[in-house]
């Protein structure tokens, strides 16, 4: 009789390891899945940002281009200076480009 009790407690003991082992694994692969989930969620907010990041250089780029044109602008009319009123208003107008 000691024997039987003996073996059901051995089946009760690795009854409870399996189930025990299986809702480890169990909540090991929701991580998994939840990590997963969120580096998708990072990348797709990553990538709806390129447009705005695209925008932002093509405005700063058209900025720029502006300035660049300014500064060509006020060289020329400087190298191109004769008198000290067109120089004095050359030299002025680089400052301004500065």
């Amino acid at each position: 009789m000691i024997a039987v009790w003996i073996i059901i407690g051995v089946v009760v003991l690795i009854g409870i390891f399996l189930w025990v082992t299986y809702n480890s694994l169990v909540t090991l692969r929701v991580r998994v899945e939840e990590a997963w989930s969120d580096i998708n969620v990072q990348l797709k907010r990553r990538l709806d940002l390129i447009p705005n990041l695209v925008e932002t250089v093509k405005g700063y780029a058209k900025h720029e281009q502006s300035t660049f044109d300014a500064v060509v602008a006020a060289r020329a009319k400087a190298t191109s200076a004769t008198t000290f009123s067109d120089v004095a208003a050359a030299d002025v107008s680089v400052k301004l480009c500065a």
